[in-house]
């Protein structure tokens, strides 16, 4: 098999724009009086689903990476703590933790010494293909259920909905 297409193609899942927009599309311009707001119709806040994905992600890292690592108690460490009160900080700080760790499962993903199809030392038979699938697949469910949320909450624009169809990659869609 020719590893690398499989790595392009693998950061191109957990980077680009394929079936789903990318987390820095999905998080940009997002309100801020509107990032810890639970609409009616939605379980969960954009800041909350945010966080959600880091825990979740930094957990799948360092479960790929370091055999003496602890999960957070299933389901509610994956989960923040409610917060009422939502700082600039907090959510920049989310923000660039999240993404520093979707640097290293792309570096994980492009490290030539790491066989993809190998089993983890530690890893309970999972592979680090596994891994870096889940932690893509996962991140662009919630992605796709921040935009839906931004959408309730009136913070996705119309007219950025129509220019992500017109400039999505492969599209039949004409006008």
């Amino acid at each position: 098999m020719k590893n690398h297409i499989l790595r392009a193609n693998l950061i191109e899942l957990l980077r680009s724009e394929q079936a789903h927009v990318t987390a820095e599309k999905a998080l940009a311009d997002t309100k801020p009086d509107l990032r810890n707001v639970r609409p009616e119709a939605s379980a969960h806040s954009v800041w909350e689903l945010l966080d959600h994905m880091r825990i979740a992600q930094e957990d799948i890292l360092r479960y790929t990476l370091d055999a003496s690592w602890k999960s957070p108690d299933f389901p509610d460490g994956y989960w923040p703590a409610n917060t009422k009160k939502l700082t600039e900080n907090m959510w920049s700080t989310c923000k660039s933790t999240f993404f520093a760790d979707l640097d290293k499962v792309a570096a994980l993903t492009q490290d030539p010494n790491i066989d993809l199809f190998a089993k983890i030392p530690h890893g309970e038979g999972r592979t680090y293909l596994r891994e870096i699938l889940l932690v893509a697949d996962h991140n662009a469910y919630h992605l796709g259920q921040i935009i839906q949320t931004r959408r309730i909450l009136g913070d996705w624009p119309a007219q950025k909905e129509s220019m992500d169809l017109l400039s999505y990659p492969n599209s039949d869609f004409k006008q």
